[in-house]
């Protein structure tokens, strides 16, 4: 590859002042994912949430493609980033056209970013197959647009699409696609694994074979843009990184097209903590979890538990001997401290737990006297020990109600409020004095064919309300919502995120019981409740009321 301008050169500094630059698609990649769909206001809100976390750039969508993208870029122009550049996604001019005539080119233009983003085909069978054109004429392509763009004032990034299968099929070519984009002003270029069908060695192959072409010093920062069609897209962007790349694209929950692309929320945290490569700024990282959930809902989507470092079993403890462990010294079975990506360690509470598992998930908190006169449990320095006859007695109602079905390993909201119950600190917000549900099939009008109607108590004081639902467990949940609104207003941004029935004995048939968990959020926290019952409805009217009493009580 020639060498560019002096001019180009020193604009191909890292501008983003970290070792690694982060260059999130959640709002393109990421939207082709199947199930997402985001609204302009979607959208807006996500931009903020990732500029909130400190990536670099966020790729924000094609204004060429659709309306919605570009009444977005529209708007965005209003939003006050305090770190992130925005950037707008589209390809090569089309064969046979030149670029000030391509109306998407056009397009992309007026979305006004300063960076911009276009992909270009890397490999010949692409070019012959998909594009029907010739070799050189898709090399004109790749220039001509970069070109047009940069004479348009903006700085190019270039996406080498099917990089890597392209440099199996025809080495030579795959790296002259690069020379057209680098030649003609592109300061960045982007090496993707289009189809995710790569693994880790040939993308560290392709990534030192690309930076032992540029001329030293290596002027434009060489970037990754793995899929996850093999699993291996984490494992990929780190061979890149390994081989010389600075520049990682990804979405910050790992969805996207087919398998999804790169988990940021992985790659970053392991970047800062394990490999000491700084890539957000300075206390970004304790936010991790949190932006990282405001995201999830954001999209519409649940946070995966397992996934590392964010997710609520990143680091949950469960078997005894594991829970004494790490308490004991928590470098034993975590390999990083939770708090430094803003998530918690969590003692499992399960009949497989002992006793210092318990105390340990009640350490900090003590019974003092209320105002009003009760007992309430708070922060304090005198914490419970495993030998504290009311750790004993948590203990054996956990082993009692999990040998009727009941489980809490995955329901700390309900074990807190049985703790709290056992030391005599539960102070319940309301009671259910009288509830009915019914069920109609067909729905005699609209899509609701079940209602309810709930009769409360708070403070004395009784309120009836009715709701429908699309379920009885939806009309239940409506109804008691709105019986308690007028008392705690808060609920309003309390909503249901999943909910699960398990049979615990399928033996009894249709007379057995259930187990119902419900997973509640106000949009920033979430929690799980459980409720068990032979009657659905009761199992799941068990798990709401611990849902709300959690939440009120902000039982700790």
């Amino acid at each position: 590859m020639q060498a560019p301008a002096v001019s180009f050169m020193l604009a191909q500094k890292n501008l983003s002042g970290m070792d690694i630059e982060i260059f999130d698609t959640s709002l393109r990649d990421g939207a082709q994912g199947e199930g997402i769909s985001f609204s302009v206001r979607d959208k807006l809100a996500l931009t903020a949430t990732l500029d909130e976390l400190g990536v670099a750039w966020i790729e924000a969508g094609n204004p060429g493609s659709n309306p919605k993208d570009n009444d977005f870029f529209k708007q965005a122009c209003q939003l006050k980033l305090s770190h992130a550049r925005l950037c707008a996604f589209g390809s090569t001019r089309k064969k046979g056209t030149k670029p000030e005539h391509d109306p998407q080119l056009a397009s992309l233009l007026s979305a006004e970013t300063e960076w911009v983003v276009f992909f270009g085909k890397s490999s010949a069978l692409h070019v012959r197959e998909i594009l029907k054109a010739s070799l050189n004429e898709n090399l004109d392509m790749i220039a001509e647009t970069t070109a047009y763009l940069v004479r348009k004032g903006r700085h190019v990034i270039y996406d080498a699409e099917h990089f890597f299968d392209g440099m199996n099929e025809d080495k030579d070519y795959a790296l002259k696609t690069l020379r057209a984009a680098f030649d003609a002003g592109a300061e960045r270029l982007v090496l993707c694994d289009t189809n995710g069908g790569s693994f880790p060695g040939v993308i560290a192959k392709g990534v030192k074979t690309v930076l032992s072409c540029l001329p030293p010093p290596q002027t434009a920062l060489v970037g990754i843009h793995a899929h996850n069609d093999m699993g291996l897209a984490l494992a990929c962007s780190f061979a890149a990184i390994d081989s010389g790349c600075n520049h990682v694209q990804g979405t910050l929950l790992g969805f996207g097209e087919r398998c999804g692309n790169t988990p940021l929320a992985a790659l970053i945290p392991s970047l800062e903590l394990k490999l000491n490569r700084r890539c957000l700024p300075e206390g970004r990282l304790s936010r991790l979890s949190l932006l990282a959930r405001r995201a999830a809902e954001i999209a519409n989507i649940s946070l995966h538990d397992d996934m590392p470092y964010i997710g609520s079993h990143a680091f949950s403890h469960k078997a005894g001997m594991h829970a004494d462990a790490v308490l004991k010294s928590s470098i034993s079975f975590e390999h990083v401290d939770p708090v430094l990506v803003g998530n918690e360690r969590r003692i499992l509470m399960s009949e497989q737990g002992g006793r210092g598992a318990i105390a340990a998930r009640l350490a900090g908190v003590w019974r003092r006297q209320s105002p009003g006169g009760g007992a309430e449990l708070t922060a304090g320095n005198l914490p419970l020990t495993k030998d504290a006859p009311e750790i004993a007695e948590i203990a054996r109602r956990i082993k009692t109600l999990e040998a009727e079905g009941w489980q809490f390993e995955g329901a700390d909201a309900s074990f807190l409020i049985l703790a709290h119950k056992v030391l005599g600190t539960y102070i319940s917000r309301f009671t259910i004095l009288a509830y009915r549900v019914t069920t109609e099939h067909p729905a005699a009008e609209a899509l609701e064919c079940s209602y309810a109607w709930v009769k409360v108590l708070v403070d004395g004081r009784t309120e009836i309300a009715a709701a429908e639902g699309d379920g009885p467990v939806n009309a239940l949940d409506a109804a008691l919502r709105r019986s308690l609104l007028g008392f705690f207003p808060e609920l309003i941004r309390v909503r249901l995120s999943d909910y699960k029935v398990r049979v615990i004995d399928g033996k009894e048939a249709t007379a057995a019981k259930v187990r119902v968990l419900i997973e509640s959020t106000d949009g920033e926290a979430v929690w799980t409740t459980v409720g068990v019952s032979e009657d659905i409805i009761d199992a799941s009217r068990a798990a709401l009321v611990d849902s709300i009493e959690y939440k009120l009580g902000h039982i700790v």
